[in-house]
C-alpha cells in the first residue's frame, strides 16, 4: 500500500484503532476538496493497532472534537513535507454542537436553535454533562 507524502497539513496520529472513521464524520472530511487518506488497523508497538487521518491541505481543524473523540490521539504539523509542529490532546473542557442531549425535557428538545453545550465533569471517567439540564453523555 502506498500512500504519499504531505506537502503541506496535517497527520492525525495514534488513534485508537476503530475511533478514524468516527473522526473522519465529525470533522466533516468527507466534504474536503483535498486528499485525505484514513488507515486503519496499523501496527503499532505502543497500542498494537492504530489508525491515521492524513489530510492534504492547510485547513483549520476542531482539535476539541479530536480530544472529544480520542484525547490520546496527536496531531503533526505538517509544512513543506517536514513535520513542524506536534500537538498533544486532551479532552476539552466545554464542547458545543458536537454531541446532542438526550433529554427530551432539556430546553435544547424545544428550542432547537439553542447550541447544544456540554461541560467536563469527570475527567477521569470522560463524562460530558449537558449545560441545561446536567444531563450525563460519557465520551464512549
Amino acid at each position: 500500500m502506498k500512500i504519499d507524502s504531505i506537502k503541506n497539513g496535517f497527520v492525525i496520529d495514534h488513534i485508537t484503532a476503530g475511533n478514524a472513521m468516527k473522526i473522519y464524520n465529525l470533522l466533516g472530511l468527507g466534504n474536503l476538496d483535498c486528499r485525505v487518506a484514513l488507515i486503519t488497523n496499523v501496527p503499532s508497538n505502543k497500542m498494537g493497532k492504530k489508525d491515521i487521518i492524513k489530510i492534504d491541505d492547510d485547513i483549520v481543524i476542531d482539535t476539541d472534537i479530536l480530544g472529544f473523540v480520542d484525547p490520546n490521539a496527536t496531531v503533526n504539523i505538517i509544512k513543506d513535507e517536514v513535520i513542524v509542529d506536534k500537538k498533544k490532546l486532551e479532552l476539552p473542557e466545554k464542547l458545543t454542537n458536537v454531541i446532542k442531549c438526550k433529554n427530551p425535557r432539556c430546553i435544547t428538545s424545544v428550542e432547537q436553535e439553542l447550541p447544544q453545550i456540554f461541560n467536563l465533569t469527570d475527567k477521569e471517567k470522560q463524562v460530558y454533562r449537558c449545560l441545561y439540564c446536567e444531563t450525563k453523555a460519557n465520551n464512549a
